[in-house]
């Protein structure tokens, strides 16, 4: 039989530092789920900025893209009420051309005082209904002759006028709007060869002459 000493229990052998061992191993294992957490993190933040900057030149893009079209719109809808005064003034000048010798010749009667009873009144209707429609005459004596809008048909030199001046007015010019539907045919008349030089020698012989002379 085996003797058992009194007082002494048996124990298992332990390895020094295996209790130590465990708590490194779990903080060990907290500090690798924590490093992977922090890197899917900040690519999260990454991305999510990618798609911003996506978004943001997307918007930047549609945003040009309506203000082209508007441009566009604005320049359509220019383009479009130009064309529509300009085929307006057509229509109307197409029709006023053909009343202009009727014109005329309500233009000859009153200048000579036939304009009276009920052709008057209707002649005065046609001028009131040819100025709803835009037709505008001009063309008056002692105005400069301007070719664009004059037709000169007599020529002649006049020594009171300094330039080329319209002296007769021998039929009168429509337009309508900018439009010139006939110019304004004319008697001109220039200044007389010479006049001018005579009365710049005369200026000069005034600013030289003797002051003694009296």
């Amino acid at each position: 039989m085996t003797e058992e000493t009194p007082g002494f229990d048996e124990k298992p052998d332990v390895s020094p530092g295996t209790d130590d061992a465990e708590p490194k191993a779990a903080e060990s294992s907290e500090e690798g789920a924590a490093a992977p957490a922090g890197d899917a993190s900040a690519a999260k933040d990454v991305a999510l900025t990618a798609q911003l900057d996506q978004a943001k030149m997307a918007l930047n893009e549609r945003t040009a893209d309506l203000q082209r079209l508007q441009a566009e719109y604005q320049n359509y809808r220019r383009r479009v009420e130009r064309d529509r005064v300009t085929v307006k003034e057509i229509a109307a000048a197409n029709l006023v051309t053909e009343l202009l010798p009727t014109l005329d010749d309500i233009g000859r009667a009153r200048e000579h005082g036939e304009l009276v009873g009920g052709f008057k009144s209707v002649a005065e209707s046609l001028e009131t209904v040819a100025a709803k429609m835009g037709l505008q005459q001009f063309g008056k004596e002692g105005e400069p002759f301007d070719p664009t809008i004059h037709e000169a048909l007599m020529h002649s030199y006049a020594p009171d006028v300094t330039e080329t001046t319209c002296v007769a007015i021998l039929q009168p010019g429509y337009r309508i709007g900018e439009r010139t539907i006939r110019p304004a045919r004319v008697a001109v008349a220039e200044p007389q060869p010479g006049a001018s030089a005579d009365k710049s020698e005369d200026s000069d012989d005034k600013e030289s002459g003797d002051p003694e002379k009296g």
